[in-house]
């Protein structure tokens, strides 16, 4: 694939997840379909979906996940500090590490 056509792909999945975030309430199937169409482009294109829309697809189930909607959002502090998000279909957790704050 040429880079123009990477381009329009990820221009296209970034709006089907807009999309999908905007119906998500009313319409949770049709906020499934847009987030499956666009994981199918950015696959059949090769291009990786950005760290902010592959946090919105479960890992478990690989359905679109909205935070408050459709999963579970908790800060943990013990440890590494970390952010869970359960999702609400299949209850797979996603653990997201936060970073530290540098001191000098």
């Amino acid at each position: 694939m040429n880079r123009d056509s990477k381009k329009t792909a990820l221009t296209r999945v970034k709006i089907l997840f807009k999309l999908a975030a905007e119906v998500a309430r009313d319409r949770p199937d049709l906020a499934q379909r847009y987030a499956e169409i666009a994981r199918k482009i950015s696959m059949r294109t090769r291009t990786h979906l950005p760290r902010k829309y592959h946090l919105q697809v479960c890992k478990r189930c690989k359905r679109f996940i909205l935070p408050g909607v459709t999963s579970r959002v908790r800060i943990q502090p013990r440890r590494e500090p970390h952010v869970v998000v359960t999702c609400l279909y299949c209850g797979g957790r996603m653990r997201v590490p936060l970073k530290r704050k540098v001191s000098k």
